[in-house]
């Protein structure tokens, strides 16, 4: 129970939990062995004064040399030991712990990207593992060795003299109860530092994407002049972090510190009243000097526990995000895509509403309706990149909700409006499409989506680099390496989601060729604002208010007085006579 209380609270894992006692338990040893120093000092001035004041022969200097010699040795490894043990074994638990949160977004539904910040992403994966790092090698072993450790020497202590044992410890516990009583303080100026850290990073990731919009709207001040406003922020709120800090734990550590000047002035009246004798005091007095050693670099850091609260309640929270679950064999009776009675909800906006088609194989179903109906929700639905909340989809007989999503898209081929490509070759852009494809293989899908045309004047030919997403290609020549990754996969499932919206005419005459060879025997489910682009449908299903308000074939859809069908594409056909 406490294990895993104290696995949650620092975000740890098992073996992460198994480092932190190794940490700890050798960082008790280590403090221990340098009070055992003080004991030589001790030993040397208890031979040193027997010899002054009874007479007793010194000591050889061998043995004094030879004990120095052993506590040095077994001080330089036991200081290894402890060094192995939290810094060594704690850099692989970060380690563990990067890919373990890489392996949580890998298998979380898809949806889930539209709804986190990219910039909070990074910050947890970066900004809170980094810190989390440092308190797991900095803070808890030598920590809870020195809770460990002096409690040990304080029962020592007692036992030798209650009296001075008392006047050397009060402090400590004063000392951090003033700490912890900062805790919540503390907690609340960590949300709002990390709060505004994310907003800075959020503001420069912001200004990279939209650089040419900025400057083509003539809005750099002003947006810097935000940006700035967030870094000035975030600094103001670091600075009140680290003063309000600062004060507790330096005042800890001065009311600890207290204890040597108590100490002293109670040694010394022990002294007078004849309670003790002088190597009883004289034992104290090198104690004192060791048994805040320990707290020393801990008192530093320990406010950084507190803060480090927020970055390991995001990263739990990660951790704990539901991931999307399914059977890894998938084996449908054909590949017709069936919605029954899908009812759909984001961020409390309910988006469909009791919405049941079919979309079936070897046919082009379209999705239209006015914008914020549901169309391009409908496709991610059927991909599983979000689950529904009421009703059901299935392929071919099979519940997609049931069948693991990388397993499920394994089926799919999905072609959007916004193509993501990488900073790569086109070679490796369009073998994303199938890994382990062969370059003839690439090529030939190349070649079907009329790729060749751009890409035989490009100085490279398909080894061409494109830059981030694409930056060196047209919208056109984007959406065909798109396709032509699509062509590769030649998954029995495509789903299309404004593919030609952003293109011109002649772009867009291009890229439907190479439709035309994706789409053959598929089942496609297509999504479109045109007229022009749904007219070879099979079947049509119009959506509108996030429902079903009527479905069919779009000839017999046009004939039909008082069709919606019929309205969009009348209204369509008059926009676009009125702009000619």
């Amino acid at each position: 129970m406490f294990n895993d209380k104290f696995k949650r609270k620092y975000a740890l894992t098992d073996q992460g939990i198994k480092n932190v006692k190794k940490g700890t338990f050798w960082t008790v040893i280590v403090n221990l062995l340098a009070m055992a120093g003080g004991g030589i000092l001790y030993l040397m001035m208890k031979q040193f004064i027997g010899t002054i004041v009874d007479q007793r022969p010194l000591p050889s200097i061998i043995f004094f040399l030879l004990l120095i010699g052993a506590f040095t040795l077994l001080s330089f490894l036991t200081h290894l030991e402890q060094y192995k043990a939290t810094y060594g074994l704690v850099y692989r638990e970060v380690k563990t712990m990067r890919i373990s949160m890489a392996e949580q977004l890998r298998q979380l539904p898809l949806g889930f990207f539209n709804k986190r910040d990219l910039a909070d992403l990074i910050e947890t994966l970066m900004g809170d593992v980094n810190r989390m790092e440092h308190v797991w090698s900095h803070v808890l072993g030598y920590l809870n060795g020195a809770y460990i450790s002096t409690a040990i020497i304080a029962l020592c202590l007692l036992v030798m003299n209650w009296r001075l044992a008392i006047a050397c410890l009060w402090g400590v516990p004063v000392a951090f109860i003033l700490l912890f009583g900062s805790r919540s303080l503390s907690h609340r100026n960590a949300s709002d530092t990390k709060a505004a850290a994310i907003a800075v990073s959020d503001g420069i990731q912001e200004a990279l994407e939209n650089m040419r919009e900025i400057r083509a709207t003539n809005q750099e001040e002003r947006y810097l002049n935000n940006l700035y406003k967030k870094i000035d922020e975030h600094e103001s709120r670091n600075i009140h972090t680290e003063i309000v800090n600062g004060l507790f734990v330096n005042g800890a550590s001065v009311i600890m510190r207290l204890g040597v000047a108590t100490t002293i002035l109670t040694g010394a009246n022990m002294i007078l009243a004849g309670q003790i004798d002088f190597m009883v005091f004289y034992m104290f007095l090198i104690v004192i000097t060791r048994i805040y050693a320990p707290f020393d670099q801990s008192l530093a850091l320990i406010s950084e526990v507190f803060l480090s609260q927020v970055c390991a309640d995001r990263m739990i929270e990660l951790f704990e995000t539901p991931i999307a679950k399914g059977v890894d064999v998938f084996n449908p009776q054909g590949h017709d895509v069936v919605f029954d009675h899908v009812d759909f909800s984001y961020d409390n906006h309910q988006v469909l509403k009791d919405v049941s088609f079919i979309a079936k194989e070897g046919e082009v179903t379209a999705l239209v309706g006015p914008s914020g109906s549901g169309k391009s929700t409908c496709a991610r639905l059927a991909a599983r990149l979000w689950d529904v909340d009421e009703g059901s989809i299935s392929v071919g007989g099979i519940d997609v909700s049931t069948v693991d999503p990388e397993v499920l898209l394994s089926d799919y081929s999905m072609v959007f409006q916004d193509v993501v490509l990488f900073d790569d070759t086109i070679m490796e852009n369009i073998r994303l499409g199938r890994h382990g494809a062969t370059d003839e293989e690439v090529l030939n899908a190349a070649k079907a989506a009329n790729c060749d045309e751009f890409v035989n004047k490009l100085p490279q030919g398909y080894n061409t680099p494109i830059g981030e997403n694409g930056t060196k290609l047209s919208g056109g020549e984007r959406q065909r390496v798109s396709i032509a990754r699509a062509l590769l996969k030649n998954a029995p499932i495509v789903l299309l989601d404004e593919a030609t919206a952003s293109l011109d005419v002649e772009n867009e005459t291009k890229v439907q060729s190479a439709l035309s060879r994706l789409l053959a025997d598929k089942t496609v489910i297509v999504i479109a604002h045109r007229m022009r682009t749904v007219e070879a449908a099979d079947h049509i299903v119009v959506l509108s208010d996030g429902q079903v308000v009527e479905e069919g074939n779009p000839q017999i859809l046009r004939q039909q007085e008082g069709s919606v069908f019929k309205h969009m594409a009348d209204l369509q056909a008059a926009s676009a006579s009125w702009s000619l």
